[in-house]
C-alpha cells in the first residue's frame, strides 16, 4: 500500500509530504520512503495561521475558511508530490493537519474539566480532490483514552529504531523539541517519550523579532552571539521543565507570552552587566535554552536505569549548526554519540510526515497507533477519523 503522509508542524513554515510504501502489520510494520517534498507557506498564510492561534483575536469565520483552504493546499501538495515522483496511484492519505490549539491537561469549562486539541485542514476536501481515503484528526482518540494526545511519533521511532543491544534516543527538533527513548531490547511498554521544551519555536521568534528573518539559517546569528547563562538557568526553573513525563508543549507554553518573558529577562540582564548585550546574544541564548532543556530532560528522566549509546536527531533544527554544536558539547559527558536520522535513511525533515503515513496505515488496518507509555493513555487506541472520496 502506498500512503501519503502530510505534516504541518508547530513552526508553521509549510507542508511536508512523504510518499511511503507500507507492508506488514502493527509493530512489525515495514516501510520504504519513495519521495519527500516540502511546500513553504506564503508569508501571508503563515501570518494568518499564527494570528488564528490567538484565542482573543481569532474570528470564527476565518477559522472555518482556513479549515477548507488548508484542505485544498494539502490536496495540491499531495498531487504535486505524486506527479513529481511519477507514482501512478496512491492508496491512502494520512494528514496531521495544522495544530491551532492543544490543551493536554483538563481545565474547567462550564464547570466541567475538559482537555482538548484542534488540528485544522478539511479531510473531506483532500479525499474529494486526491480521490483516496484520508485518515486525519489523530490526537483525539488518544486523549479520549486518557492520554495527552502527544507525542505520536514514538510509534515510528519504536518500529524503526528498536535494537536488541543498542539504546537509542530519538530527538526531534521541530517547533517543539521532543524525544523518544528506546532502551536495548525494549518492549513498546518500556518506551519513554515526551516534549523537552522549545525546539526552533523560540529561536525563530527572537530571530524574526530582532532581525526580521523567519529563522536563523545554519545558526549563523547565534554563532556570533554570547550565551547569557543566567537567563537560560532562570528559564529552566519554569513550570513546564519541572513537570514529569508524560508531558506535552506547544505555543500555549512557548509562544508569544514566553517570548515576552524571555526577551524581558535578556533586557534585565543587560541592565546589571557592564558589557553591552547584543541582539545576537539573545538568539544565542534562545539556542542554548533548547540545548540545555534537552540535557536537563535526559539527566532527570531518561538516563537513570537504562543504558543508551546513540542520540539521533531529526527535524528542521538538525540544520542549525550552532544548535547541533551546543548539543554535542552537552552530550559528550553523557557518552552519547550524536547521529542524524539521515544516517538511517530518514531525511531529518521528512520524519514526521513518514510517521503520519505509518499511523494512517495502522488505522486502515484497525491497529492501534499510540504508545500508551509515551502519551499517558490508559490503553492502546486506533487513531484518527477516515474520510472517503
Amino acid at each position: 500500500m502506498i500512503v501519503a503522509g502530510v505534516m504541518s508542524g508547530t513552526s508553521v513554515d509549510g507542508i511536508d509530504v512523504a510518499l511511503v510504501r507500507c507492508h506488514g502489520r502493527g509493530l512489525n510494520t515495514r516501510f520504504a520512503l519513495l519521495a519527500h517534498k516540502q511546500y513553504a507557506y506564503t508569508p501571508a498564510l503563515r501570518k494568518k495561521i499564527l494570528s488564528l492561534m490567538n484565542a482573543s483575536s481569532a474570528r470564527v469565520a476565518d477559522l472555518a475558511r482556513l479549515n477548507f483552504l488548508l484542505g485544498e493546499l494539502y490536496a495540491e501538495a499531495i498531487l504535486k508530490s505524486k506527479r513529481s515522483a511519477r507514482i501512478p496511484k496512491l492508496d491512502l492519505v494520512g494528514c496531521h493537519g495544522q495544530t491551532l490549539y492543544h490543551q493536554s491537561e483538563p481545565a474547567l469549562f462550564l464547570n466541567r474539566p475538559v482537555a482538548c486539541t484542534w488540528q485544522t485542514g478539511e479531510a473531506a476536501v483532500i479525499a474529494a480532490q486526491v480521490e483516496v481515503p484520508v485518515v486525519s484528526d489523530f490526537r483525539p482518540a488518544d486523549m479520549a483514552a486518557g492520554g495527552k494526545g502527544a507525542p505520536l511519533v514514538p510509534f515510528l521511532d519504536y518500529v524503526l529504531f528498536r535494537h536488541p543491544r543498542r539504546g537509542r534516543i530519538l530527538q526531534n527538533l521541530g517547533g517543539i523539541g521532543n524525544l523518544t527513548a528506546v532502551p536495548p531490547g525494549a518492549t513498546a511498554e518500556q518506551v519513554v517519550a515526551f516534549d523537552t521544551g522549545p525546539g526552533n519555536m523560540l529561536i525563530d521568534a527572537v530571530t524574526q523579532q530582532l532581525f526580521g528573518q523567519p529563522f536563523d539559517r545554519d545558526g549563523r546569528i547565534a554563532l556570533r552571539g554570547r550565551v547569557l547563562q543566567p537567563v537560560v538557568q532562570h528559564a529552566l526553573r519554569g513550570n513546564f521543565f519541572r513537570q514529569k513525563p508524560p508531558r506535552t508543549a506547544g505555543r500555549e507554553q512557548f509562544g508569544y507570552e514566553f517570548l515576552l518573558h524571555f526577551t524581558f529577562a535578556c533586557k534585565k540582564f543587560r541592565k546589571f552587566r557592564t558589557f553591552a548585550v547584543r541582539n545576537e546574544d539573545v538568539v544565542a541564548t534562545a539556542t542554548a535554552l533548547t540545548a540545555a532543556s534537552i540535557e536537563d530532560s535526559l539527566r532527570r528522566f531518561v538516563l537513570r536505569g537504562h543504558s543508551f549509546q546513540e542520540f539521533i536527531v531529526s527535524g528542521g533544527g538538525a540544520k542549525n549548526r550552532t544548535l547541533i554544536r551546543m548539543m554535542e558539547e552537552r552530550l559528550s559527558p553523557l557518552k552519547l554519540k550524536l547521529k542524524f536520522s539521515d544516517d538511517f535513511g530518514i531525511p531529518s525533515e521528512a520524519k514526521e510526515a513518514i510517521a503520519f503515513a505509518l499511523l494512517a496505515y495502522q488505522t486502515w488496518q484497525r491497529q492501534p497507533g499510540n504508545i500508551p507509555s509515551a502519551t499517558g493513555a490508559k490503553r492502546a487506541a486506533v487513531l484518527g477519523k477516515i474520510s472517503f472520496p
